[in-house]
Protein backbone atom coordinates (compact mmCIF):
# COMPACT_ATOMS: atom_id res chain seq x y z
CA UNK A 1 0.00 0.00 0.00
CA UNK A 2 1.65 3.33 -1.25
CA UNK A 3 1.80 5.88 1.15
CA UNK A 4 -0.88 7.98 -1.19
CA UNK A 5 -3.28 5.43 -0.14
CA UNK A 6 -2.80 5.24 3.48
CA UNK A 7 -3.08 9.76 3.40
CA UNK A 8 -6.02 9.48 1.10
CA UNK A 9 -7.70 6.85 4.14
CA UNK A 10 -7.03 8.60 6.66
CA UNK A 11 -8.18 11.97 4.85
CA UNK A 12 -11.91 10.53 4.42
CA UNK A 13 -13.89 8.71 6.60
CA UNK A 14 -14.98 6.37 3.34
CA UNK A 15 -14.19 5.52 -0.02
CA UNK A 16 -11.72 2.73 -1.53
CA UNK A 17 -8.59 4.06 -0.07
CA UNK A 18 -10.31 3.31 3.24
CA UNK A 19 -11.71 -0.01 2.37
CA UNK A 20 -8.00 -1.11 1.36
CA UNK A 21 -6.93 -0.10 4.83
CA UNK A 22 -9.54 -1.77 6.50
CA UNK A 23 -9.46 -5.25 4.77
CA UNK A 24 -5.26 -4.96 5.39
CA UNK A 25 -6.36 -3.92 9.39
CA UNK A 26 -8.75 -7.10 9.25
CA UNK A 27 -5.51 -9.21 7.86
CA UNK A 28 -7.61 -9.84 4.49
CA UNK A 29 -5.30 -8.34 2.16
CA UNK A 30 -1.38 -8.73 3.16
CA UNK A 31 0.42 -5.31 3.44
CA UNK A 32 4.19 -5.14 3.24
CA UNK A 33 5.96 -2.62 5.33
CA UNK A 34 10.09 -2.00 5.02
CA UNK A 35 12.45 0.35 6.08
CA UNK A 36 11.79 3.06 3.77
CA UNK A 37 8.24 2.80 3.95
CA UNK A 38 8.06 2.97 7.72
CA UNK A 39 9.50 6.30 7.60
CA UNK A 40 7.38 7.73 4.94
CA UNK A 41 3.73 6.42 6.78
CA UNK A 42 5.74 7.85 10.08
CA UNK A 43 6.30 11.41 8.36
CA UNK A 44 3.04 11.29 7.30
CA UNK A 45 0.44 11.25 9.82
CA UNK A 46 2.48 14.16 11.18
CA UNK A 47 1.76 16.33 8.14
CA UNK A 48 -0.22 19.72 8.40
CA UNK A 49 -2.86 18.21 5.59
CA UNK A 50 -3.83 15.55 7.97
CA UNK A 51 -5.19 18.55 10.11
CA UNK A 52 -8.29 17.60 7.88
CA UNK A 53 -8.62 14.54 8.28
CA UNK A 54 -11.41 12.86 10.71
CA UNK A 55 -8.63 11.17 13.50
CA UNK A 56 -7.23 13.52 15.82
CA UNK A 57 -2.77 13.49 15.84
CA UNK A 58 -3.54 10.68 18.34
CA UNK A 59 -5.94 8.17 16.67
CA UNK A 60 -3.57 8.54 13.48
CA UNK A 61 -0.35 7.09 15.59
CA UNK A 62 -2.78 4.56 16.72
CA UNK A 63 -4.43 3.51 13.79
CA UNK A 64 -0.66 3.23 12.05
CA UNK A 65 0.71 1.36 15.06
CA UNK A 66 -2.58 -1.05 14.58
CA UNK A 67 -1.42 -1.28 10.81
CA UNK A 68 2.03 -1.86 11.25
CA UNK A 69 1.11 -4.82 13.76
CA UNK A 70 -0.35 -6.66 11.01
CA UNK A 71 1.88 -5.81 8.04
CA UNK A 72 4.87 -8.06 7.04
CA UNK A 73 8.19 -6.32 7.42
CA UNK A 74 10.56 -6.94 4.54
CA UNK A 75 14.23 -5.96 3.83
CA UNK A 76 14.79 -5.10 0.98
CA UNK A 77 18.54 -5.99 -0.06
CA UNK A 78 18.33 -5.75 -3.60
CA UNK A 79 17.97 -2.08 -5.42
CA UNK A 80 16.44 -2.17 -8.72
CA UNK A 81 18.38 1.06 -10.70
CA UNK A 82 17.53 3.26 -12.23
CA UNK A 83 13.90 2.78 -12.72
CA UNK A 84 11.60 5.05 -11.75
CA UNK A 85 11.61 9.02 -12.62
CA UNK A 86 10.78 10.13 -9.42
CA UNK A 87 13.59 8.07 -7.28
CA UNK A 88 11.50 9.13 -4.03
CA UNK A 89 9.10 6.08 -5.50
CA UNK A 90 11.26 3.16 -6.94
CA UNK A 91 11.47 2.04 -3.05
CA UNK A 92 7.80 0.85 -2.80
CA UNK A 93 8.85 -1.20 -6.12
CA UNK A 94 11.56 -2.35 -4.81
CA UNK A 95 9.74 -3.77 -1.24
CA UNK A 96 6.80 -5.17 -3.37
CA UNK A 97 9.55 -7.67 -5.50
CA UNK A 98 11.53 -8.07 -2.15
CA UNK A 99 8.18 -9.50 -0.98
CA UNK A 100 6.49 -11.33 -3.65
CA UNK A 101 3.80 -8.97 -3.73
CA UNK A 102 1.02 -9.41 -6.47
CA UNK A 103 0.13 -5.97 -6.57
CA UNK A 104 0.94 -2.49 -5.26
CA UNK A 105 -2.32 -0.31 -4.41
CA UNK A 106 -1.71 3.20 -5.36
CA UNK A 107 -3.00 6.52 -6.68
CA UNK A 108 0.01 7.27 -8.53
CA UNK A 109 -0.65 4.53 -11.33
CA UNK A 110 0.67 6.46 -14.22
CA UNK A 111 4.36 6.93 -12.39
CA UNK A 112 4.86 3.65 -10.98
CA UNK A 113 3.77 1.89 -14.48
CA UNK A 114 6.29 3.99 -16.35
CA UNK A 115 9.13 2.47 -14.74
CA UNK A 116 12.52 1.05 -16.99
CA UNK A 117 12.42 -2.37 -15.53
CA UNK A 118 9.27 -4.26 -16.12
CA UNK A 119 8.00 -7.34 -13.51
CA UNK A 120 5.33 -9.35 -15.24
CA UNK A 121 3.67 -10.60 -11.90
CA UNK A 122 3.28 -7.45 -10.29
CA UNK A 123 -0.03 -5.44 -10.68
CA UNK A 124 0.23 -1.62 -10.37
CA UNK A 125 -3.32 -0.32 -9.49
CA UNK A 126 -5.42 1.78 -8.07
CA UNK A 127 -7.43 1.61 -5.07
CA UNK A 128 -10.86 1.12 -6.96
CA UNK A 129 -9.27 -1.39 -9.16
CA UNK A 130 -7.75 -3.15 -6.55
CA UNK A 131 -10.88 -3.74 -4.87
CA UNK A 132 -12.81 -4.86 -8.34
CA UNK A 133 -10.50 -7.46 -8.19
CA UNK A 134 -11.10 -8.53 -4.83
CA UNK A 135 -14.59 -8.72 -5.09
CA UNK A 136 -14.53 -10.81 -7.81
CA UNK A 137 -12.06 -12.79 -6.14
CA UNK A 138 -13.84 -12.50 -2.89
CA UNK A 139 -16.97 -11.23 -2.70
CA UNK A 140 -17.95 -8.42 -0.92
CA UNK A 141 -15.60 -6.51 0.82
CA UNK A 142 -17.47 -5.81 3.62
CA UNK A 143 -18.24 -9.06 4.08
CA UNK A 144 -15.42 -10.06 7.39
CA UNK A 145 -16.27 -13.79 6.50
CA UNK A 146 -15.24 -13.43 2.51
Amino acid sequence: MDTNVLISAMLSAGGSNRAILRLCLQGRCRSLVGEKLFHEYCDVIHRPILGRSPLSEPEREELLDALLSVSDWVPVTFLWRPNLADEGDNHVVELAVAGGADSIVTNDVRDLRSGELKFDRLKIETPAAFLKRWRTTYGNDDNPNA
